[in-house]
């Protein structure tokens, strides 16, 4: 596997590893991959539940929480650390501010089109901004306003398949349709990044059901500069999940994983259980909202409060919560180090000869 550069940055292993909230890559699983040469995600979704500096105060916690996993990152490693905003969250503003005031090295923006992610940089700074997409159209939208309005075109741009775990942005219907699979939406994003790039490289990042070093392969043979992967790191000793969620993967068959109505307004792939069952009878509906952390939500229409039941699942309470997985997430048998992980994913891609396909 090749390294790339992104902006000032070189990345010796062309791996991301997705970010996955509520609490499940923070500081100690984005420091692991990061000492591995990929580039390391901390997920801002619900650190106001998470750090509770100031008593019913959950934005000013969220500020703090960033700023807290930030620095443990960085005491960790001084490999590439990025953070992952949904646009869907109520403070996008506060956590995009906070990440380039606190110097993180990507933001990586998704969950709706981050149309602003720009105009939070400030000067001087070097934070690199990476939107993800999912489809052709999404990408020359967001290249065309940051171009028009900030003079700015994205450092990279991940492309998240429907094979994906959490959040989709695809209708149920094209979830299993071919021509909006990953190895369709690839090429085409491709063609978008090079007719804006000019003499700036934009790599294109594939996302979504890549589990294997097989499948690195067959997406850099496809243009993709490198990957993403979030499942597979779920099962780590260094993931900040607790053993019972990480026990739910390993104990996963492929039957397991189905497609939910979240209520941010998005289809999602998760795991079945208790809670999901207990949800679609009616019997989880929430009674107030203490956080108001995504702007679509109106809790009085709501199924349940999905930040609570995401923070419980990490924190390993499922019968209170769920947990969002890709589709190939019950590959992994066992839990091992991002260092066995990631060795692994280099083992599987070098085995197999390089083939180099029409692009």
């Amino acid at each position: 596997m090749k390294s790339f550069i992104i902006g000032n940055k070189e990345i010796k292993l062309p791996i991301i590893q997705g970010g996955m909230g509520v609490g499940v890559s923070l500081s100690g699983l984005a420091s692991a991959v990061a000492n591995e040469g990929g580039i390391g995600v901390i997920s801002c979704a619900g650190l106001g539940l998470i750090y509770k500096q100031t008593p019913g105060n959950y934005l000013q916690n969220c500020i703090w929480g960033l700023k807290e996993e930030i620095r443990k990152a960085r005491e960790k490693t001084k490999g590439v650390i990025g953070l992952n905003i949904m646009v869907a969250l109520s403070n996008f503003a506060d956590m995009a501010r906070t990440a380039v005031t606190e110097k993180i090295d990507i933001i990586f923006a998704g969950a709706g089109l981050p149309l602003d992610l720009p105009s939070y940089l400030t000067p001087g700074s070097n934070t690199l901004l990476a939107p993800i997409v999912s489809s052709a159209r999404a990408a020359k939208i967001i290249c065309d306003k940051w171009k028009v309005n900030y003079n700015y075109l994205p450092d990279m741009i991940v492309v998240e398949g429907p094979k994906a775990g959490g959040h989709l942005g695809f209708k149920k219907d094209q979830i299993d349709d071919c021509n909006h699979s990953l190895e369709q939406l690839i090429p085409d994003v491709i063609t978008v990044a090079s007719q804006y790039a000019g003499d700036k490289v934009i790599p294109v990042i594939a996302a979504g059901g890549i589990t294997t070093g097989e499948d690195v392969r067959r997406f850099i043979e496809l243009g993709a500069t490198g990957v993403q992967m979030g499942s597979l790191f779920v099962p780590t000793h260094e993931c900040d999940a607790s053993l019972a969620f990480k026990q739910v993967y390993v104990d996963s068959d492929q039957k397991d994983t189905m497609i939910i109505q979240s209520p941010v307004g998005l289809p999602g792939r998760a795991f079945d259980g208790d809670f999901i069952r207990r949800v679609n009878e009616g019997r989880e509906k929430p009674k107030g909202c203490p956080f108001h952390c995504i702007k679509t939500c109106d809790y009085t229409k709501s199924p349940y409060c999905i930040i609570k039941a995401l923070y419980n699942a990490a924190q390993g309470n499922m019968k209170k919560g769920y947990v969002f997985a890709g589709a190939n997430a019950y590959l992994t048998k066992k839990i091992s180090s991002v260092k066995e992980v990631m060795a692994k994913i280099k083992e599987e891609f070098a085995s197999i000869p390089y083939q180099e396909t029409d692009k």
